[in-house]
C-alpha cells in the first residue's frame, strides 16, 4: 500500500477519529471490499475537490481507479437500510430527545435529459420554478440549531411508475416501482426513524406537506405534535362550532352539517391581533416578525354538497407577517396553553433543513452524482448524509472537549500555540476550508488509497 504524503500524515489525527466513528457503519456492510471502499468514498466527499463526481473522487482517494469506485457505488447491490439505521442512532445520540424537532421537506437535483432515475418536469425549490429535476424527500433531526439529516428518499413521479421498461433500465427494484405522494414517503420515513430509536418533540413541514389533510391526520394518529404551513384557502371554523347530524333523504345513515359557515384562512386573518415577536438571535441581530394566533377547528373532513368541509381537530392557527408585508400561515396541534412566542419559535425552527440541503449540495456534492441508476443515487445520498453527520459529530465533540480544557484565557493560549505549531509543519492551503451549517469542513482526510486488488 502506498505511503501517506506529508499532508496525509499531518491530518492523520482526523483520519484516525474518522475511522473510529465510521466503524459501526462499516460493520453493517456485507463484504470486505465494500468496507474498504466506503471510507474512501466518504473521504472524497469530505475532501477539497470542487466537484464530487466519481471521476474526481477516483483521482482524489482511489489512485484514479474509477472502475472499482464506480462498481462499489452503482453496481453492487449492498443494502443501504442498515447504514440508515446506524445514521439514525448517531443523530439521536447527538441531537435527539424531547427538545428536538423533525423537519420534513424535499430538495431537488437539477438534471439534463430524461434517463436519470426519477427525473421529470416538476417544481424545483432550487430553481424556483418547474424544471427538469429529481426530487428527494428529506427528514432532518435538529436541536438548538444543530441539524442532522436522517433520510433522503427519491420521489418517483407517476409517469415513471407507469413505465415498467424505464424503471427496469434504471434498476429500480420491483418493490419500489410505485408512485406515492411525497407526504406518504415522508410518513414512511418518519415511521422508519422512530423504529430506529429517534425521538423528538415536534414535526415541522412547509405548506407543500401541510396542505394535505391525510398528512396531518397521519401525524395526529401517531400522537405526534406537529406544526405545518398551510395555504390561505384552507377552511377553518370557530373552536366551538356545533355540528348537527341529519338523515339524508330519509336514509339510515346520519350526515354531519356544521351550524356555522366556515371561513378561509385569508378571511380569518382579518380578525387576528398581531404582535411583534423575537424568536431567536441571528448572525445579524435579533430575528423579529409580527405574529398572531387563534384557536380554530380545521375544515378538512368530508366535503358537503355546498362545498363546506366537516370540521375535525381543534388546533392553533398562527399567522406570520414579515417586514416585507408578506404573510404566511400555519397550523399546529401544540397545547392550548402554548404562548405566542413559543408558537413562533417552534414554527421558525424549520429553517435549519434549508442549511442542510445547501451544504449537502455545495460542500459534499449531493447534486454532483452523474449516474442514472436507482442504486447509485441511493448509495450516494446515504454516504453524503454520513459525511455530513461526521462533520457535525466532529464539531460537537471538539466543542465539548474545548469547554473541558480550562478557562477561556487558557484555551486561547493553547489554540494560539497549536496554530503556530501546525502552521510551521503544514503545507500552505490555497483557501480556507468551507463551512457546513456552522461546522468547519475538514480538509481531505487523506486516507491511504486502496490497493489495486482491493
Amino acid at each position: 500500500m502506498p505511503q501517506r504524503s506529508s499532508r496525509q500524515s499531518a491530518n492523520g489525527g482526523w483520519a484516525a477519529e474518522f475511522d473510529a466513528w465510521l466503524a459501526p457503519f462499516l460493520a453493517r456492510l456485507p463484504r470486505k471490499r465494500h468496507q474498504q471502499w466506503a471510507p474512501r468514498y466518504v473521504a472524497g466527499l469530505l475532501g477539497p475537490a470542487a466537484r464530487k463526481n466519481m471521476e474526481r473522487l477516483a483521482d482524489e482517494v482511489a489512485e484514479g481507479d474509477y472502475d472499482q469506485l464506480h462498481h462499489f457505488l452503482t453496481t453492487t447491490a449492498w443494502d443501504a437500510a442498515p447504514l440508515l439505521a446506524v445514521l439514525a442512532q448517531q443523530a439521536q445520540a447527538l441531537v435527539g430527545g424531547p427538545d428536538a424537532v423533525l423537519i420534513i421537506d424535499d430538495t431537488s437535483l437539477l438534471k439534463q435529459g430524461t434517463h436519470s432515475v426519477g427525473v421529470g418536469r416538476q417544481y424545483s425549490g432550487q430553481a424556483g420554478k418547474i424544471a427538469n429535476c429529481q426530487t428527494l424527500v428529506s427528514l432532518t433531526l435538529a436541536q438548538h440549531e444543530v441539524p442532522m439529516p436522517v433520510a433522503l428518499r427519491l420521489f418517483l413521479p407517476a409517469a415513471w411508475a407507469r413505465d415498467r421498461a424505464r424503471c427496469r433500465r434504471a434498476g429500480i427494484p420491483v418493490t419500489a416501482r410505485r408512485h406515492q405522494e411525497k407526504w406518504q414517503l415522508a410518513i414512511e420515513e418518519l415511521d422508519r426513524v422512530r423504529a430506529a430509536g429517534v425521538t423528538f418533540g415536534l414535526v415541522l413541514a412547509d405548506a407543500g406537506y401541510g396542505m394535505s389533510a391525510p398528512f396531518r391526520h397521519a401525524l395526529t394518529a401517531r400522537h405526534v405534535p406537529w406544526a405545518v404551513g398551510i395555504p390561505v384557502t384552507l377552511q377553518v371554523y370557530p373552536p366551538d362550532v356545533r355540528v348537527s347530524w341529519r338523515r339524508k333523504n330519509g336514509g339510515r345513515r346520519k350526515h354531519p352539517r356544521p351550524l356555522t359557515a366556515p371561513r378561509s384562512v385569508r378571511t380569518a386573518a382579518h380578525t387576528l391581533r398581531w404582535h411583534p415577536v423575537t424568536w431567536r438571535r441571528g448572525t445579524k441581530g435579533p430575528l423579529r416578525a409580527h405574529f398572531a394566533a387563534a384557536r380554530v377547528k380545521i375544515g378538512d373532513g368530508a366535503t358537503l354538497n355546498n362545498g363546506w368541509k366537516v370540521p375535525t381537530e381543534t388546533v392553533w392557527l398562527v399567522g406570520e407577517r414579515r417586514a416585507t408585508g408578506e404573510e404566511r400561515f400555519y397550523l399546529t396541534n401544540l397545547p392550548a396553553s402554548a404562548t405566542l412566542p413559543e408558537l413562533a419559535a417552534a414554527i421558525k425552527a424549520r429553517w435549519s433543513c434549508e442549511q442542510v440541503h445547501q451544504q449537502l449540495k455545495e460542500e459534499l456534492g449531493l447534486d454532483h452524482f452523474e449516474g442514472r441508476s436507482w442504486t447509485g443515487l441511493q448509495h450516494h445520498a446515504v454516504l453524503t448524509m454520513i459525511a455530513f453527520t461526521f462533520l457535525q459529530y466532529y464539531r460537537l465533540t471538539h466543542q465539548r472537549r474545548s469547554r473541558r480544557a480550562g478557562p477561556p484565557d487558557v484555551r486561547k493560549k493553547k489554540r494560539r500555540a497549536s496554530a503556530r505549531a501546525q502552521s510551521s509543519r503544514r503545507p500552505s492551503s490555497p483557501a480556507d476550508p468551507p463551512s457546513c451549517a456552522g461546522v468547519a469542513l475538514l480538509p481531505a482526510l487523506w486516507l491511504p488509497p486502496p490497493s489495486r486488488r482491493a
